[in-house]
Order: C-alpha cells, then structure tokens, then sequence
C-alpha cells in the first residue's frame, strides 16, 4: 500500500481555455445586442425594401430620418432644412468621419430625400449610407 505524503505541496492548476472561451462568448454577446440597441433606439419608419444591403457598424453613426409627411428627424430632434446644415457642419468638425444614415420612408417625397442628400453633400459629409429593410 503507498502511503500519501502530505508535506508534498502541489502548485494548483489554472486553466486557461475555458477562461477564454468564456471571454470569447462574453465578446460576441456584447458585441450582438449592441447591434440590436442601436436599432431599437430610431423612430419606427417604413423603410424601402432591397435585396443587398450591408450593416453599418462604424463607430460615430449619426441617423437623419425623412418622415411621410417630409418632416427631418436629426437623430430624433424635428430640424428645419435650414438649420441641417449647419448641424452637419457642426458634427463634421468635431469628428471628419462620421457616418450620416439616412432613413427616408418609402411614402415621403422622393425630393424630400434628395433634398437632404444635397444638404449632406454641401457641409462635407463624405459617408452617406441610406438605409433600407431586407426582402
């Protein structure tokens, strides 16, 4: 029979891959409900529908939303035309590459929209997206 030493110290074993995979799991979840934060936070609008569209994960995400009735939302704040500019300016000088997502419902007047994109063009805004819903 082996008698058991008890003066022998073993050093505890710490096991590194579970604790990863933990953190792994942790990123992707934070990483997937940001996403579905970001959306639940705009104004519901009917958007038009496309077969290709991407995602826009970029950091500094500014929305402006044409509404039906060709009111413009900058992100949730009523704007008149006249004072969009200068707001864009105003978020262009502070950080040159935001991205401006504009969400334009598939009721408004096609000029509304343009509108706002030529306004986007004339205080500098070099990242438009436009969004738009999946088939």
């Amino acid at each position: 029979m082996k008698r058991r030493d008890f003066r022998e110290n073993k050093q505890p074993l710490v096991m590194i891959i579970p604790m990863i995979d933990i953190m792994l799991f942790l990123l992707v979840f934070f990483m997937i409900s940001t996403i579905y934060m970001v959306q639940t936070n705009t104004l519901q609008v009917t958007l038009p529908k496309a077969a290709n569209g991407n995602v826009e994960t970029r950091p500094n995400l500014i929305s402006i939303t044409v509404m039906a009735t060709g009111e413009v939302l900058y992100e949730n704040d009523s704007v008149p035309n006249e004072n969009l500019a200068q707001k864009v300016h105003a978020t262009l000088e502070s950080n040159s590459n935001t991205v401006f997502l504009l969400r334009g419902d598939k009721s408004a007047r096609y000029e509304s929209v343009v509108t706002v994109l030529d306004l986007l063009k004339k205080s500098g805004a070099r990242h438009v997206s436009i969004a738009t819903t999946s088939e």
